[in-house]
């Protein structure tokens, strides 16, 4: 199975490699849009802080800010393979940190046990089954066992659905998928 799912990261990999960075940026906005709008006012988002070559989430989190929600960053912990969470005010405090994910790495707010609502989540690859395709560390799916009532959105661009993804016992289903054409889960 880890060979299986492996494979379908190089894939997924390539595939969003080969968007420009003006289809990114296009697309990302594009996604961001119809995230916001699947936000319900005032529920509290948890939203990964994007890398170069994932959807940009940079937009999104200005118009949560900008529209009062509140906005919790996750922090990663190399440590224990977790998740540290914080909200944030302002974008200015993120910075480059592990895995070079943008934190707000002193100046962390942190978030009481239960405050999140929707977590946003990064995917390598998804399927329209609600599966998700990780980058195979671990951090989201032990965050989510230990909070399986937050509701889960996963974000990708289109190019990086599959037939079929390959998923494992541990593996968490999506509430919903969103790429730049919609919701296309479920």
């Amino acid at each position: 199975m880890r060979e299986l799912k492996n494979q379908t990261r190089d894939i997924m990999r390539q595939r969003r490699e080969a968007l420009t960075p003006e289809e990114r940026k296009n697309k990302s906005e594009t996604i961001c849009r119809h995230v916001f709008n699947a936000i319900k006012p005032g529920e509290t988002v948890m939203c990964f802080s994007s890398k170069e070559i994932e959807v940009n989430t940079t937009p999104l989190m200005e118009m949560l800010l900008s529209n009062d929600y509140p906005v919790v960053v996750p922090i990663i912990v190399k440590e224990d393979v977790s998740l540290r969470l914080s909200y944030i005010k302002s974008l200015d405090v993120l910075v480059p940190s592990t895995f070079g994910v943008p934190e707000p790495i002193g100046n962390e707010i942190p978030v009481p046990e239960g405050a999140v609502d929707i977590i946003l989540l990064p995917m390598l690859g998804f399927d329209r089954n609600g599966g998700r395709l990780g980058y195979g560390a671990g951090y989201y799916d032990r965050f989510l066992e230990k909070n399986p009532e937050i509701k889960k959105i996963g974000i990708a661009f289109a190019c990086q659905e599959a037939e079929k993804i390959p998923l494992e016992d541990n593996d968490v289903l999506m509430d919903i998928i969103i790429t730049e054409d919609g919701i296309v889960y479920p």
